[in-house]
């Protein structure tokens, strides 16, 4: 009778669901007169009706590669093979050769454009006179979007066991919203592309969605690098430029010092003075023109503008996580300070795991609990550990700029369950 009557574990209710779910959507087409197509992926997403967030992976285990190592390993075959058949090469193809991707320039200003546009506006959101209030775990990295803090059971800071899992919140600022890894930056990124151990204190950090945009095509005054006009020349797998240096007084191979700090600016004339005033009062006006839901769909829209132009320079500008740990570095190679405490860093002496980094990784989204906007007065209640299945969830910026009157995108719709109402507490155990 166990094996008639026995209940499925929950590892393979899910398969039944979205194999019965097919199977419906398949007889509703059938009935009307559409048939059965297997080819078209779109249709089978539609029969799945939610999308959960990707889940973190276990601290233990390596990040999956976004390329197949089979690939890997079939690349690195070719290119010893050329090397082999031809150890003095000129390399063509940019941004390989030293050379900026001539249709990617345009793109790497829209990036920063859209970083710059997103930063003022999380900062007039988050901190304005009609601020959301966003709040922080004391004890753990959450971060929730609300004027109530959620009852959820998910600390695993210090003495969550105490507290029986629960949040500790405070207020939270800008930083808590979006977040920016940094990494280091490159003056050379062909000629000099890896920092070693000794220069960690000499080579200045930077966010590395700015690293990358600096690599592409953006010049930022306090972090010069090295633009060339001709390619170099790979001579048995070593990068060789036999340009000529513009200014005579370098040797080969030294880099310039960089500027420690910007120069403070001298006297003003009463000219610029008056000019600057007025353009400040300017820009003053148009932002207390704007309403609060246009400057959350402005805000919204650079936010994903940055992600979708983050991935079109990633194609050609690679970009190196660790597999164990948050740390990324914008370059053809990661670099070799020793400074990794994740997973088995002891067999690598503290050097980072690298390997091929996605946007997540660039731009990390900060997945926060979707609160249903209020319809009365009244304030909401927190949101319950027993119903935490019925909520939904979606990237920090997205969910404030989305609290502050911002239409939901197309992409972040099912992830946030908008179409799922939630039980009362005294509910959710009658539901099935």
């Amino acid at each position: 009778m166990q094996g008639i009557l026995g209940v499925l574990p929950v590892a393979s209710r899910a398969p039944l669901r979205v194999l019965f779910t097919r199977q419906l959507v398949a007889a509703t087409r059938w009935l009307h007169g559409g048939g059965v197509h297997d080819d078209d992926p779109k249709e089978e997403d539609e029969a799945v009706p939610y999308a959960d967030v990707p889940r973190p992976g276990r601290r233990w285990e390596r990040k999956p590669y976004v390329t197949p190592m089979k690939v890997l390993i079939r690349r690195a075959k070719e290119e010893r093979q050329a090397r082999r058949e031809n150890p003095c090469r000129v390399l063509e193809h940019p941004p390989d050769n030293g050379l900026l991707v001539p249709h990617l320039v345009e793109v790497a200003h829209r990036v920063h454009a859209a970083r710059d546009r997103l930063l003022d506006g999380l900062t007039r959101l988050v901190e304005g006179e009609n601020a959301i209030p966003v709040k922080r775990c004391r004890f753990c990295s959450e971060v929730h979007v609300g004027r109530v803090g959620n009852e959820i059971r998910t600390c695993e800071g210090r003495n969550s066991g105490a507290r029986n899992s629960l949040h500790v919140w405070r207020p939270g600022t800008v930083r808590d919203v979006v977040g920016f890894p940094y990494c280091y930056h490159l003056f050379d990124r062909v000629g000099k592309p890896r920092v070693v151990h000794k220069e960690k204190y000499d080579v200045p950090r930077l966010p590395a969605i700015l690293e990358l945009c600096i690599q592409a095509g953006v010049d930022v005054e306090r972090y010069p690098t090295k633009r060339r006009t001709r390619p170099v020349y790979s001579i048995e797998g070593r990068i060789t430029d036999f340009e000529p240096d513009e200014a005579g007084d370098l040797e080969a191979g030294t880099l310039p010092e960089p500027a420690s700090c910007t120069p403070l600016p001298g006297p003003v004339a009463p000219t610029e003075i008056s000019s600057a005033s007025t353009g400040a009062s300017d820009e003053q006006e148009e932002k207390e023109e704007i309403t609060v839901p246009e400057l959350a769909s402005r805000t919204l829209q650079a936010w994903l503008d940055m992600r979708s132009g983050a991935a079109r320079l990633m194609k050609k500008y690679s970009v190196h996580t660790c597999g164990y740990c948050p740390e990324v570095q914008v370059g053809p190679k990661g670099h070799k300070v020793r400074m990794c405490k994740a997973t088995k860093h002891q067999q690598r002496d503290g050097q980072h795991a690298w390997q091929e980094a996605t946007v997540d990784d660039l731009v990390r989204p900060g997945y926060v609990w979707h609160v249903v906007a209020d319809t009365g007065g009244e304030e909401s209640p927190p949101l319950a550990n027993e119903l935490k299945r019925y909520y939904g969830k979606a990237p920090a910026v997205v969910e404030l700029c989305v609290q502050a009157g911002a239409p939901v995108p197309a992409a972040y719709r099912s992830m946030m369950r908008l179409d799922v109402v939630p039980p009362a507490r005294d509910e959710y155990d009658l539901v099935a």
